[in-house]
């Protein structure tokens, strides 16, 4: 049996879990989120504690277990503390800035790029080489980022680009320390 999807999901106080039928609704301080899940999956609420359970051991519904799981509690995460990835900025004369709701950077195009914040995902520049993406809804934030590091990934010659701030940039030699 599936680890993950035994283990029960704590509701901290302040908030309030609904269950309809496959409908998850989670409101914290943070705000809401509502998803749909597998039908399959059973999900109940005793007292402070909600539990995933699935009905056989059939491998789609092993599969959707573990994974109802985290979903569920990635969104009482999401609506109590929130969710955050950031960035960094590599390069000669690269820098961001923001300009209302907008990330303008300067990426070495000869245009300025420009990203807007959406509702769910805001973007914070506490300096001109670092980007933080700030939601509730963990994906949301990831895809978010990942659009963003998209402009101008990591290059592995100088290591120029824009990285997540723990991402490992594997280097390569160029063509000067080929031997001889």
């Amino acid at each position: 049996m599936s680890r993950i999807g035994r283990k029960p999901i704590n509701i901290p106080a302040g908030v309030e879990v609904k269950v309809d039928g496959s409908v998850v609704s989670v409101k914290g301080p943070k705000g809401t989120l509502t998803q749909k899940f597998d039908p399959n999956m059973s999900i109940a609420i005793e007292g402070a504690e909600l539990t995933v359970s699935r009905p056989n051991d059939a491998k789609e519904n092993r599969a959707l277990h573990g994974l109802t799981r985290t979903l569920i509690a990635n969104m009482v995460t999401g609506v109590t503390e929130g969710f955050k990835k950031e960035l960094d900025i590599l390069g000669v004369g690269y820098r961001v800035q923001k300009q209302g709701t907008n990330l303008v950077m300067n990426i070495g195009y000869s245009h300025q790029v420009i990203v807007e914040e959406t509702d769910e995902v805001k973007i914070e520049v506490p300096g001109p080489n670092k980007i933080i993406i700030v939601g509730i809804d963990k994906q949301k934030v990831g895809q978010f980022a990942a659009e963003v590091r998209e402009k101008r990934p990591p290059e592995p010659y100088k290591g120029k680009g824009i990285r997540y701030a723990n991402e490992v940039v594997r280097r390569k030699e160029g063509k000067a320390g080929k031997g001889k």
